[in-house]
């Protein structure tokens, strides 16, 4: 019981430094692509934080393992975030930190209860749009063939494919920018469909209150019915017995 308040206590605190440090990871990853004459100096402390946060997250991810009573229990329930910290291991490229640092940052998001849902989508949408527009200017300003080559055209094409409009004026030309396509398709299509459940939800359950109130308030009325019932009937019955005692 201990080192499971121990845990909550840890993710509590640590809830809001993490994001700061996923905030600061965005501009880090930002910096390099909008800025493409960056110095080499420049590109080089951008890639240090992005591998600070990353580490950040790893070593909250152990210290959540080491407090927690059942560590294999705690690894099977949070597969996605071992995956997270383990995949920039495998090959140090950017878009790895970048999906791997998005991961982390959403599962601890989720684990907060604070953070209301229709906030934790608003962010999911913003953070999406602005990582797949860098993640496929990375990719694509370099293609002979790309014809995403600005900030703006990244922007747009990422509105259009999490939308899934896709009007055809802008579309990734390399595997990896086809492959960070379809993530984003696949992104937006979930995200859609959570914020039309959230929006059906809350439709319902402003009905069922409304309900419950009609219901509360009828039963309130029936109640008052039967006691003035009741009123009448003992006031008729004292009206007769004085009656009574007179004649």
């Amino acid at each position: 019981m201990n080192e499971q308040s121990a845990q909550a206590r840890w993710e509590y605190h640590t809830q809001r430094p993490l994001l700061a440090l996923a905030v600061l990871f965005g501009v880090a990853y930002a910096v390099p692509i909008v800025d493409s004459g960056a110095s080499r100096a420049l590109a080089t402390a951008c890639a240090v934080v992005e591998w600070a946060v990353w580490a950040a997250f790893a070593a909250d991810y152990l210290v959540r393992l080491a407090l927690s009573g059942q560590r294999r229990e705690f690894v099977r329930t949070h597969w996605l975030d071992l995956c997270a910290v383990i995949l920039p291991m495998l090959q140090p490229l950017r878009l790895l930190r970048m999906v791997a640092t998005l991961i982390l940052v959403g599962r601890r998001a989720r684990m907060a209860s604070q953070i209301r849902l229709t906030t934790y989508v608003g962010g999911a949408v913003i953070g999406l749009l602005m990582f797949g527009s860098l993640a496929v200017l990375s990719v694509e300003r370099e293609s002979p063939r790309g014809n995403i080559r600005t900030l703006g055209d990244a922007v747009w094409w990422s509105f259009t494919t999490m939308t899934t409009v896709g009007y055809g004026d802008h579309a990734p030309t390399t595997g990896l920018g086809r492959m960070i396509a379809v993530g984003l398709m696949l992104s937006g299509i979930a995200l859609l469909g959570v914020v039309t459940a959230n929006i059906a939800a809350w439709f319902i359950a402003r009905f069922e209150k409304d309900d419950v109130e009609e219901r509360r308030q009828t039963a309130a009325i029936e109640a008052l019915t039967e006691e003035v019932r009741a009123l009448r009937a003992e006031v008729a019955s004292l009206v007769r017995e004085r009656e009574g005692q007179r004649g």
